[in-house]
């Protein structure tokens, strides 16, 4: 599933499902990492999880990531990144959210 499938099936609550070191490491532990809107809240992005990936969905931890000025490293430049919102999402065990 895409990035524009997905946010249109979950109605723009859920953006992206983040693939990190981090996100590798905990989803062995049936917790995965999603982007979403920073309006979102607990109870939205349980249920709209649920109905994209067919998962029953136990707890949802969410946080706001800071933007700011960040350098590239080797020029001179810096770029500027937006504030954003990711969410743990635990599901029940033996269930999968397909990451790619």
């Amino acid at each position: 599933m895409t990035k524009q499938e997905l946010k249109q099936k979950t109605n723009g609550v859920i953006l992206d499902v983040l693939i990190t070191e981090k996100g590798s490491r905990i989803s062995a532990d049936n917790r995965y990492l999603l982007e979403v809107a920073p309006d979102a809240r607990k109870p939205q992005i349980a249920t709209e999880a649920e109905k994209a990936f067919g998962v029953h969905v136990l707890a949802v931890r969410t946080a706001n990531m800071k933007g700011g000025l960040r350098y590239i490293r080797g020029t001179r430049r810096a770029v500027k990144e937006s504030t954003w919102k990711k969410a743990v999402v635990t599901v029940k065990a033996g269930e999968r959210i397909e990451l790619a």
